[in-house]
């Protein structure tokens, strides 16, 4: 018995002895497969990751491209659109269709309306105000040499416009005056008429003595600058408002003036002003007197004397919806009557006629019916 005992404690233990090598192999087998497996969950990872990069890249490539198309069609849709308001695609064959609500052409020798909308209408003016401001100024005398400051009550509080001349500042009356036609300086004008003989009050009563006195009977001035809204007229009065500025020779120069120079207090550069009206600044039309103007009430307001077609003519136009489209209303009117002038026939007539008469087309003469009636 001992002795079977003993046999199979030896079995026992050669059986085990026999085992160890076989899970070692099986652990070594099993640590393998597994470094396998994650190599290859690594690698399939890298292989997202590199495929995700590219979409990546592409998605990118491609937005890249669709913003830049986008910008494209946007650049191209605001020249059109550019060109539509400035008037360039307008040959004048036919009657204008102004944006500004308000509108009157007159010829300046004559007195005849070339063209009318609204003309009875009552609107604010905005800016326009300063060739009566300018006229006030003009008229009392004052010596224009004169040095004069801003002061706190010439900044604006109406409408909270900013402005490069500073409190404390100042200039000549001269220099006011040109940078308030010229530039529409609100800073400028208020000064003016703070300076004047018995203060702004005194000032602003000049103005509508000055409106009466010219025949203006539907305008009213409670400002010198045209921020306030109350600054009303009609295109009829501002006709004849213009051609009483136009008797100013002061004020024909700095309202067409394309840019100013000039030096203030305590700058050691000096500051460039620029005309307020793209077509004085163009250079391009004969312009003997311009003022704009804009508050939100009033739209965008212009009136000049300039010649059209060989005539001279005054040039009313307020409330329109944008820069380009007031700028644009002059060129559709500018090119309406040259078109008219260049279409008109000249009748046959006997050489003892020293006075022959136009005759114009059918067309010409539907056209004018049609303006007529409207």
């Amino acid at each position: 018995m001992k002795l079977f005992l003993k046999k199979y404690m030896l079995f026992i233990v050669a059986a085990s002895l026999a085992l160890v090598p076989m899970t070692q192999v099986a652990a070594k087998s099993t640590t393998q497969q597994t470094a396998k497996q994650q190599q290859a969950k690594e690698s399939k990872r890298k292989k997202y990751v590199v495929k995700k990069s590219t979409r990546k890249k592409v998605s990118y490539k491609k937005s890249r491209k669709a913003r830049k198309a986008a910008r494209e069609r946007r650049r191209i849709a605001l020249a059109k659109q550019r060109a539509i308001d400035l008037g360039e695609n307008y040959d004048g064959s036919m009657t204008p269709d102004l944006a500004s609500n308000v509108a009157l052409v007159v010829n300046q020798d004559t007195g005849e309306i070339k063209y009318a909308k609204n003309a009875y209408h009552s609107a604010s003016i905005a800016s326009i105000t300063k060739l009566m401001t300018a006229m006030v100024v003009l008229d009392a005398q004052q010596d224009m040499h004169e040095f004069i400051y801003i002061s706190d009550q010439d900044v604006d509080q109406i409408k909270g416009t900013r402005s490069r001349l500073p409190v404390g500042s100042s200039l000549t009356r001269a220099d006011m005056l040109q940078l308030a036609l010229m530039s529409s300086e609100n800073r400028a004008a208020y000064a003016l008429s703070t300076n004047y003989p018995g203060g702004r009050d005194a000032f602003v009563k000049a103005m509508n003595a000055k409106a009466l006195s010219i025949g203006l009977l539907h305008t009213r001035f409670s400002e010198p600058t045209g921020l306030m809204y109350q600054n009303r007229s009609t295109a009829e009065d501002l006709y004849m408002l213009v051609a009483a500025a136009y008797q100013y020779p002061e004020i024909r120069q700095a309202t067409t003036t394309t840019e100013y120079e000039i030096y203030i207090d305590g700058n050691e550069r000096s500051s460039l002003y620029k005309n307020t009206n793209k077509l004085v600044r163009e250079g391009n039309m004969d312009i003997g007197l311009s003022k704009t103007g804009f508050i939100n009430e009033a739209g965008r307001c212009v009136v000049m004397q300039t010649v059209m077609a060989g005539e001279p003519m005054i040039v009313v136009l307020l409330d329109a919806a944008g820069t380009n489209k007031r700028t644009g209303d002059v060129n559709r009117l500018r090119k309406w009557f040259e078109y008219k002038r260049d279409h008109t026939i000249i009748a046959e007539v006997d050489d003892e006629d020293l006075s022959p008469q136009l005759v114009m087309s059918s067309q010409m003469v539907e056209e004018v019916d049609a303006f007529s009636s409207n």
